[in-house]
């Protein structure tokens, strides 16, 4: 009798050479299904961020899907902290620690699976939300001082500083904008908006970034700089 092969693996061209071979389809709804209920059971006693850390393993064992289950992992970390409360907003991203340390990431992986050594997974895990909380806490800091600074040099415009004030905060919200973005936003007319820009450029707080005479596009280049500190891709060695 010819047992049908699981469709769905880790790396390699058939399961037989996979790094990972899933659970059988036939079992993942019974296994979702028990996975919901651990995330939702009250009386294992567990801390929040234990349970997210077993979650997300538990979910990248299970591999329900041919593609997306890293993403879909990670997100999951994030909108379980907020739904018990640990977080208030999902800002808590574990995509760029796990990158960083892809390696010690998969080997711990299949150290659980193979061996059931989830101490050290945890351990791992949780120096991960550590370092990740610490990182956005200080990048949060840094983003209010920034606003705070230019929110100083807008002051000195006297005059035209309302308007630099409405497009300054238009900007920390979405730091890069066109003219007509920003004309439409503020409700202003295209040369208002124009002008506030190019006084927020004097002070140096917005950079145009096309170097055209039309379709002049802004960024608020220092906020940027902190969003995207430590995002750089990794070269592979």
């Amino acid at each position: 009798m010819n047992e049908a092969l699981p469709n769905n693996r880790v790396g390699g061209a058939r399961p037989g050479n996979a790094i990972f071979v899933p659970p059988p389809p036939e079992s993942v709804l019974d296994l979702m299904a028990n996975l919901e209920k651990f995330l939702h059971s009250k009386d294992d006693k567990l801390s929040p961020l234990v349970k997210a850390g077993i979650a997300h393993l538990q979910f990248e064992t299970i591999h329900p899907f041919l593609d997306g289950n890293g993403r879909l992992g990670r997100l999951l970390i994030t909108l379980y902290l907020c739904a018990e409360g640990i977080l208030e907003e999902p800002l808590l991203y574990l995509s760029l620690y796990l990158k960083t340390h892809r390696a010690t990431y998969y080997a711990l992986l299949n150290e659980v699976r193979e061996h059931g050594r989830w101490k050290v997974w945890l351990e791992f895990f949780l120096s991960g939300v550590r370092d990740v909380a610490k990182q956005a806490h200080q990048a949060a800091r840094t983003i209010s001082e920034i606003f705070a600074s230019d929110t100083l040099k807008i002051n000195t415009l006297k005059r035209a500083a309302p308007t630099a004030h409405q497009v300054h905060d238009i900007m920390q919200q979405r730091p890069i904008m066109s003219v007509t973005g920003i004309a439409k936003l503020a409700q202003a007319s295209f040369p208002t908006a124009n002008n506030a820009l190019s006084n927020l450029q004097r002070l140096g707080i917005v950079t145009e970034i096309t170097g055209k005479d039309r379709g002049r596009i802004y960024a608020y280049a220092r906020y940027l700089d902190v969003l995207n500190e430590g995002t750089e891709p990794i070269r592979q060695s």
